[in-house]
């Protein structure tokens, strides 16, 4: 199958979000260095980050507080929720605890000033997400200009270059500052204002500007950019270097942090001198490793040739008009893969909220949160076939285990770990006392989800028996010790956190949820609980690892409660009967076993199913108001899981036009008093969105179960034809796939990494199949079985029966 070339980026405005221009500007990053380009014709600034540049970062000591668990459990069994609730929280009050909470810290601005003598016209700014390279062009009368910059995944290096169609045509002026200062007020919590760095000093001498600043640590942290110039002349002068007449100007920029500056600026410098190749020569490595990456999948949904030449701005008009084009679901789908790539690598840190392009001094919700999204922001990696940017995930958590232990042991006394659900990189010791964030005890077990499935996706032995293995028995050993038995054998987990949800019957009308958040066995608690013992049981005895132990774990799974189905027929939230059903919220966690778990499917668990597909629906419905853009994006992929695609495309127009800005950013929620998601003072920026887009078209497309693919489980009727290339399935499979006639003719390509048998299941009867010979079809007529032999490529065309004539309306 050919592979369809990916799709440029384009807007036709700079950034423009008042006193927060970041929010809108074009995002690069090598994942460690970030750079966002505003876009200003006059004055161009380039936000400068770095993925360890984080203030704040002070560790208070956790005091002992699991003498309260006991009382919590009396109060919550004897349905007194809102008297348990505060008890674990006072208690730390009461001993003193007052962490601190770290954030992201801009590193600075990168910024040329040009004259612009005749105003500017024929403006746009471009990326192009399989090699991360940002451009402005513009007219200024009859001169055409172009800037154009990548940060270097192979040097760690920001590259810029100035470009005019006049000679010498190029005048500037090349400064480095602290971030724009204006961002330090937090407009969500008022006027009040972040503090900034202090120390700040610029130097500029010959070609080179150098800048540092210095944090609240007392370490440095900065930047040196060399300017060099063709044609015309160079000069420092004061802070800044200026050219003047050149042909086009070459910016190469180093930053640092955590190192005196003097002695940064001096390495750097030399670096910087050392290099002496032009921008191509520079953007070559790095396109080709970005670009492989981006690469390995390719997706093409039907988009025509006219959508595809559109600038964002003008898909996103099309998208308030109801249905957003084809061509926008692709460019989204390759921004957040882009986003993926850019914000992380290995031997780097997770992908935090806002990625790597945090622009706000105390940037809000800037940590990494484990009851969805970091989750969220991760979906897209393995069935992209990106498995290595998981890695950062479990070295951070590896990183952070003696402080989950402490987490298990003094606020619940038990064995293992407890990953809270807030989390930043200096420290794994629990920070948040709020109650929905303390209680929520399936964080650990839901990233171990992501352990397990880096080992079904890539069939890495070593893998699971070095890493995902022993990270489960860790979360097992907690969950030996905090579920506890009820009269009738089954467990009660308690407290637990169904997250940030609060019970119909305490809610305060606040679409926030309310706030008695603390039960006893949430479903997800327990679905999550279900999943990390079964993965533990399935790979040690896989690997016949931990034998004293297996048969303890498996007795522990023969203990779980049922999941509760109310009277309407809805898979119940919380399973005491009391908690009444409240579907006014952005999280639907009640779905966990149907997505982003396995346990709950159409064939296995038909009546789970259904009860789970009404919470769904229901929450759809019911939760737009109260809900977010991450949420849409949930919903988008658990309907998908469910096999609604027109259900799930309905969810990404939502998106599209409730919090999407025309860089394609997402913000957590509408600003503009749309109806479409809760209210609140501000719009703060989140990544989750983008990424959820990005897995829920994937998951449209193909879903996957070890021995089992299910062929466009989702296709929505407004993507009548498409291809999708190099998606990867569980069994470690890679698979290429196109359709027509709204998937009633597919072709396919698989290639596994080792032998096996496979199912593959379409949505309708299959007519007929062309392929190998062993190829047949099952009973029942919508499954296909076919052996694949390792690092062999199979083929086959399936034709299906039609699809059912639609009612008249």
């Amino acid at each position: 199958m050919n592979t369809p070339a990916p799709h440029l980026m384009t807007m036709l405005q700079p950034a423009a979000w008042w006193a927060g221009r970041w929010r809108e500007a074009v995002p690069a990053g090598n994942g460690l260095v970030g750079a966002a380009v505003y876009g200003g014709v006059y004055r161009e600034t380039v936000m400068l980050t770095h993925a360890d540049l984080w203030c704040g970062c002070k560790v208070a000591e956790l005091p002992e507080v699991s003498d309260q668990l006991p009382r919590m459990r009396e109060l919550l069994l004897a349905h007194r929720e809102p008297e348990a609730q505060p008890l674990m929280q006072q208690a730390l009050a009461d001993r003193g605890y007052q962490p601190a909470w770290p954030c992201p810290l801009p590193l600075g601005d990168l910024q040329v000033v040009m004259p612009a003598a005749h105003g500017f016209k024929n403006y746009r700014r471009t990326l192009d997400p399989a090699t991360g390279e940002v451009t402005v062009a513009w007219h200024d009368g009859d001169t055409g200009y172009e800037r154009a910059l990548f940060v270097s995944r192979t040097a760690d290096l920001v590259v810029c270059e100035l470009r005019s169609r006049r000679p010498g045509g190029i005048t500037a002026r090349i400064s480095l500052d602290l971030h724009q200062r204006s961002d330090a007020v937090r407009p969500f919590l008022g006027t009040t204002a972040a503090p900034l760095p202090d120390a700040v000093e610029t130097t500029a001498a010959n070609d080179t500007v150098c800048y540092a600043a210095r944090n609240d640590d007392g370490t440095d942290f900065g930047a040196a950019v060399r300017v060099l110039a063709t044609g015309g002349t160079t000069a420092a002068a004061g802070a800044e270097v200026t050219v003047t007449g050149a042909d086009r100007v070459l910016l190469l920029l180093k930053v640092f942090v955590k190192e005196p500056r003097r002695a940064a600026w001096g390495r750097l410098n030399g670096e910087l001198a050392a290099i002496t190749a032009d921008y191509a020569t520079l953007l070559a490595p790095h396109a080709a490793l970005h670009g492989a990456l981006f690469r390995r999948m390719s997706l093409d949904l039907g988009a025509t040739a006219a959508e595809r030449a559109l600038a964002n701005e003008e898909l996103l008009l099309k998208a308030y008009q109801g249905e957003t084009p084809a061509a926008m679901v692709e460019r989204m789908w390759a921004f957040g893969r882009h986003l993926l790539i850019s914000s992380t690598r290995e031997g780097g840190q997770p992908c935090p909220l806002l990625g790597l392009w945090c622009g706000e001094y105390g940037g809000f919700w800037s940590f990494n949160m484990t009851n969805v999204n970091l989750q969220m922001v991760y979906w897209q990696a393995l069935t992209g076939n990106l498995p290595e940017l998981l890695l950062p995930v479990f070295d951070y958590c590896e990183r952070l285990l003696g402080d989950f232990q402490t987490n298990a042991r003094r606020l619940y006394g038990c064995r293992g770990i407890h990953l809270p659900a807030v989390t930043m990189p200096d420290s794994g010791i629990a920070r948040c006392a709020a109650p929905h964030i303390l209680h929520f005890i399936g964080a650990a077990g839901w990233v171990g989800q992501h352990y397990y499935d880096y080992w079904r996706f890539t069939g890495d032995r070593e893998f699971l028996r070095r890493r995902a293995l022993p990270f489960l028995r860790e979360v097992a050993l907690f969950y030996e010790d905090y579920l506890i038995p009820a009269p009738d054998g089954t467990w009660i987990l308690a407290p637990g956190n169904s997250p940030e949800n609060t019970p119909a019957n305490y809610w305060d009308g606040d679409e926030g949820g309310g706030n008695m958040q603390t039960t006893v066995n949430p479903t997800i608690e327990l679905a999550i609980a279900k999943e990390a013992l079964t993965h533990l049981v399935e790979g040690a005895e896989l690997l016949d690892l931990y034998p004293a132990e297996r048969a303890k774990w498996r007795d522990m799974l023969d203990h779980f409660p049922p999941y509760r189905v109310t009277a309407d027929g809805t898979l119940a939230e919380w399973q005491p009967a009391h908690l009444a059903e409240h579907h006014q919220h952005r999280h639907q966690s009640q779905l966990y076993p149907l997505f982003p778990g396995q346990e709950i499917t159409r064939d296995q668990t038909p009546e789970l199913f259904a009860a789970a597909v009404t919470a769904l629906e229901t929450r759809f419905t019911q939760g737009l108001k109260a809900g977010s853009c991450w949420g849409l994006a949930n919903l988008a992929n658990a309907f998908a899981r469910a096999g609604n695609g027109d259900r799930a495309l309905d969810c990404l127009d939502l998106i599209s036009r409730a919090s999407t800005l025309p860089n394609f950013f997402t913000l957590h929620n509408d600003w503009r008093d749309m109806g479409l998601c809760t209210d609140l003072p501000h719009a703060p920026f989140q990544i989750d969105a983008n990424m959820g887009w990005t897995a829920a078209v994937q998951e449209m497309l193909l879903v996957s179960r070890p021995g089992r693919l299910e062929l466009l489980p989702a296709l929505p009727a407004r993507w009548p034809r498409g291809r999708v290339c190099g998606l990867r399935a569980r069994g470690a499979i890679t698979v290429d796939l196109a359709w027509e006639e709204d998937g009633s003719r597919i072709e396919l390509t698989l290639r596994a990494d080792q032998a096996q048998k496979i199912v593959l299941a379409c949505v309708r009867p299959v007519a007929a199949v062309e392929g190998p010979a062993d190829a047949h079809a099952g009973a029942g007529g919508r499954t296909v079985t076919v052996a694949l032999a390792a690092d062999t490529a199979v083929q086959l065309q399936l034709r299906l029966s039609a699809p059912p004539a639609a009612q008249p309306a």
